[in-house]
């Protein structure tokens, strides 16, 4: 069986290995014409980084990026609320990674290209149109200048193509832009002292106004600095009018920084290290609302084309990551295409629906709007504020949907040995 796969990012690349792996013959092509090292920090969560250790790649990840420790939420005095320990910390079989985006990117790439090889991963092919010709896909890809460079045939294509994905837009060509609910989003990094022990992400403030750091390089921990990655969100109000999507546009410090201007907390100056930034880039924090199927015949939708959703608890590379496994574990499990595809969408698309609209309710960072409006000017005793039985509902409630919680994981490891 022969697999197209528009597409490589982390879900297009991740699920070309599960499936070269399982036997098929795949084909990757990517519109960029060059892959290179762009972007922030990423994390990946343990349950993702169980199938790239299955492939081979924690020696590599582990050498790029931070194995994190703790996650951490605080309110805006920089006051913990939730403390929680992460991958192998936690007992859990692997670890969870705080990683340079474009380095995952890198890594993904490299080995897929050794496992693949150089001819089937191909740059400069946007795709622009399909057809399914009995059992069989063929697609044609274009070059930035719309001309026709290429024409994939295979048994099945999947859409790996991002959130303005041409394979999602074929079959729902009138669902428009992405939503947006008016929060901004300013990223960058900067070198700066470790804090709160080196490998600790945190989450502080609330819904209208955040900020996210994390440090996700070992080259940099080892020389005794911290590479920090940063978010800064605000909500501008869902009347704005939603600025460019692109992840290039540079950011103006004056148009966020003023704001967190009084952030200095024991452990971080928090102007401090956005002023320090070498970068800061502006991107609207935007998703898509979930669709009735992915799959059509021998089409089907992964990642970003699939379930786009807000960046709230490190969920969309990993369960893009997720995604790849068990596309290739349907196709493996019989002999009819379509029928796999349809246990895929099945399999997948729900509990990533429930994520995403659980996402735009805030997710876990409810923890942050209840503490802010109970308690704004901080609090002396966090039990009188948002007692323990009540956060420990939600955190268990978003882990268990978003399948981050110890039990799965531990029957994901018991599976596997």
């Amino acid at each position: 069986m022969k697999i197209v796969i528009a597409g490589a990012g982390i879900g297009g690349l991740t699920a070309a290995m599960c499936l070269h792996r399982a036997g098929f013959e795949v084909d990757v092509l990517e519109a960029v014409g060059e892959l290179r090292p762009l972007g922030v920090g990423i994390n990946i969560q343990a349950g993702a980084v169980r199938i790239l250790s299955d492939l081979g790649l924690e020696p590599a990840l582990a050498a790029s990026g931070i194995e994190t420790r703790e996650l951490r939420y605080a309110n805006r005095h920089g006051q913990t609320i939730w403390a929680d320990p992460r991958g192998r910390h936690a007992g859990l079989p692997w670890p969870q990674f705080s990683i340079h985006r474009g380095e995952l990117q890198m890594i993904l790439f490299d080995a897929a290209r050794r496992t693949l090889g150089d001819d089937r991963i191909r740059f400069g092919r946007r795709i622009a149109g399909f057809e399914q010709k009995g059992d069989r896909v063929l697609a044609r890809f274009v070059d930035r200048d719309g001309k026709t460079v290429e024409q994939a045939e295979g048994d099945i294509l999947i859409g790996a193509d991002g959130i303005h994905s041409t394979v999602r837009a074929h079959f729902y060509p009138d669902e428009g832009p992405p939503k947006w609910q008016g929060i901004l989003m300013w990223r960058g990094v900067t070198v700066g002292k470790p804090f709160l022990g080196g490998a600790t992400m945190v989450q502080a403030g609330h819904h209208t106004q955040k900020f996210v750091c994390y440090p996700i390089s070992r080259r940099h921990a080892e020389r005794g600095e911290s590479l920090i990655n940063w978010i800064c969100d605000l909500h501008m109000g869902e009347q704005a009018m939603l600025p460019r999507e692109d992840w290039n546009r540079p950011g103006k410090l004056e148009d966020f920084l003023p704001r967190f201007k009084d952030w200095k907390f024991e452990w971080l100056d928090v102007p401090e290290v956005i002023g320090a930034a070498h970068a800061i880039y502006e991107f609207p924090m935007v998703d898509r609302d979930p669709l009735p199927r992915w799959s059509h015949g021998r089409i089907t939708l992964l990642g970003d084309a699939a379930h786009p959703m807000y960046p709230i608890g490190s969920n969309g590379a990993s369960q893009a990551i997720i995604d790849g496994e068990a596309i290739a574990q349907e196709l493996s499990a019989g002999v009819d295409p379509e029928a796999a595809l349809q246990r895929y969408d099945a399999r997948r698309r729900p509990p990533m629906a429930r994520i995403v609209e659980s996402n735009r309710r805030k997710g876990i960072d409810i923890m942050l709007d209840l503490v802010e409006q109970r308690a704004p000017q901080g609090f002396a005793d966090l039990e009188t504020v948002l007692p323990a039985n009540e956060l420990e509902k939600i955190v268990a409630e978003y882990k268990t949907l978003a399948s981050q919680d110890r039990e799965t994981l531990l029957k994901l490891a018991a599976a596997r040995a």
